[in-house]
């Protein structure tokens, strides 16, 4: 059809049964001479008799089968739109050939086309100045088969038309824009348009699909908004549609002419089954909080969670003080600095921060621990002197940046916030970042990567897209330093703050508790971080208490399920 050209619509079950007159068409004229007035052919309320009809539908679908539109049109009920959707049709649609033959199924068009239907012709019996009785008819099916130069394949549909009788004796096709194709509404036009592919899935990197889990949401937005719309031109392939004539709204493919270029699916580095886990493992403690796993020897983010899913996304933008998870970097430096895991770290009950004393999770002092004993029972007194003795005021960000990546920019493929830990002037103020306290801010994306760099011995930048572009830290610990910071780990497991864990971590995991005091709060937060295997984690939850309360229980859920 033309461009703009709407083909309107009737159903041939609706109108065949409807009450109402019918237009006169002046279709026989009288001796051909012009002395004789034309006199009007019009519709009869008396059915055609079988053969009628079918010699009728017959002699339809053979004019336009042969491409004599003009004929075609004559033969039906209203010739004027009956030639001009079907031309139309033909400039729209271009089939190179077409082939109709009488008999099929002679089911009726849906009854939303029967209301559209009956609604046109009451306005057109009411037009008419000729009112007739209301006309019935017979339903006569045929099979299309329409060829295409873009295809060796025929499109093969079945039709239905209705054939009434004439005031002349003669079988006439009642005209609906259904005689062309039974979906076609009232409303809508047909023809061929470009066609794309469906729009990519995103899954998890097994290809298991990712929607439906809660966290998730703000991410699979950001990645549908940011996927192409409508598709390249050359990656579009086309077909027979029907579409609505206003322009708005989804059209309905018939048809495909030539097949669209597929669309990939974009898989992420995250897995279904630790996501499921890490959501139940959060939304489990009914505190505000967040979850990351990590997979060291790639840095692929596996799974994140937070609650609520409503609110920030913590696992990726919080910005929180990590308590003593902060000390497996502290650790790291002063094994750097040559402290061995059996030095000397005495444990006095309270030392002296920046005007304020600072005490530890439980009572006494413990003048005989070694750096294996303050790590793994998490003495603060520990580190402070022990860091002020040996450390300088820029070992932790130092350390933290050019091992651990903390500091650097990191895209991950989802908006985050960067570890920050500022560099003192003095050591009096970096005494606090030794237990994770004072300016020190970070999350659990950034404490799992702790965990992943401290299992690989290599950081590897968190990604949730494969093949992002990841930034490099500037060195690795020393194999002597690595092996002594991981014994560290898995000894705090074994007999330290994390053995208590429920349910247990598995055998050979490393871990560090965390209990991070936050200004104006009465309840300190609760932080753990964890690896086992090719898994890494960190948790951290709101007014929790100890590390091993709360979050050491989601990381160890997530933890068990495993990385597979």
């Amino acid at each position: 059809m033309n461009k703009g050209a709407k083909i309107g619509i009737a159903s041939v079950a609706a109108v065949l049964l409807l009450a109402g007159g019918y237009g006169a068409y002046a279709l026989v004229s009288g001796d051909g001479g012009g002395k004789e007035a034309a006199k009007p052919r019009t519709v009869v309320a008396e059915p055609p008799g079988p053969e009628l009809a079918a010699s009728g539908a017959k002699a339809f679908l053979d004019a336009w089968a042969k491409g004599d539109l003009f004929t075609a049109a004559k033969l039906t009920d209203d010739p004027d739109k009956a030639q001009a959707a079907l031309q139309a049709f033909q400039n729209n649609v271009k089939p190179t050939a077409v082939h109709l033959t009488a008999g099929g199924p002679t089911t009726a068009p849906s009854p939303a086309a029967s209301k559209s239907a009956a609604a046109g012709a009451s306005a057109s019996a009411s037009a008419s100045s000729t009112a007739a009785p209301a006309p019935t008819g017979v339903l006569e099916g045929f099979k299309a088969s329409l060829e295409f130069a873009e295809t060796g394949t025929p499109w093969n549909y079945d039709g239905v038309l209705g054939v009434v009788k004439m005031s002349d004796g003669t079988a006439a096709v009642h005209w609906a824009p259904t005689v062309i194709h039974p979906k076609l509404d009232a409303n809508e036009t047909i023809g061929i348009k470009p066609v794309f592919a469906a729009p990519a899935a995103v899954t998890d990197r097994k290809g298991k699909p990712l929607a439906g889990y809660a966290s998730l949401t703000g991410l699979l937005n950001q990645l549908k908004a940011a996927a192409p719309q409508g598709g390249s031109p050359e990656d579009a392939g086309s077909a027979v549609v029907i579409s609505p004539a206003s322009g708005n709204g989804a059209a309905e493919k018939l048809f495909t002419l030539k097949e669209p270029k597929p669309v990939p699916n974009l898989k992420l580095t995250l897995d279904a089954d630790l996501q499921a886990a890490a959501e139940a493992a959060v939304s489990a403690q009914g505190k505000p909080g967040s979850l990351v796993a990590i997979e060291p020897s790639t840095g692929g983010i596996l799974a994140y969670a937070f609650s609520p899913t409503t609110g920030q996304n913590r696992a990726f933008s919080g910005a929180t003080a990590p308590g003593s998870t902060m000390k497996v970097l502290t650790a790291a430096a002063l094994l750097e600095a040559g402290v061995t895991p059996s030095s000397p770290m005495p444990c006095p009950e309270t030392t002296m921060v920046t005007g304020k004393s600072i005490g530890n999770d439980f009572k006494g002092a413990h003048p005989d621990y070694t750096l294996t004993d303050a790590f793994i029972n998490s003495c603060n007194t520990s580190f402070i002197e022990k860091g002020k003795d040996t450390l300088k005021a820029n070992s932790l960000p130092s350390l933290a940046k050019d091992v651990f990546g903390l500091g650097l920019v990191w895209k991950t493929g989802l908006s985050n916030f960067d570890t920050d830990i500022p560099v003192e002037s003095n050591m009096a103020g970096a005494a606090s970042e030794f237990i994770g306290q004072g300016k020190v801010r970070a999350n659990p994306l950034g404490m799992a990567s702790v965990a992943a760099t401290v299992q690989s011995g290599v950081f590897r930048q968190p990604i949730l897209v494969p093949g992002m572009e990841q930034v490099k830290a500037a060195r690795t610990l020393s194999p002597q330093v690595l092996s002594s910071l991981q014994s560290l780990m898995v000894q705090t497991v074994k007999s330290g703050t994390a053995a208590s864990v429920s349910p247990a971590l598995p055998a050979g995991s490393g871990a560090k508790t965390g209990t991070a005091e936050v200004d104006n709060t009465t309840d300190a937060n609760s932080w753990f971080t964890a690896y086992s295997g090719d898994l890494a984690v960190a948790a951290e939850f709101q007014g929790a208490g100890h590390g091993a309360a709360a979050a050491g229980p989601a990381a160890s859920k997530v933890l068990r399920v495993g990385n597979h």
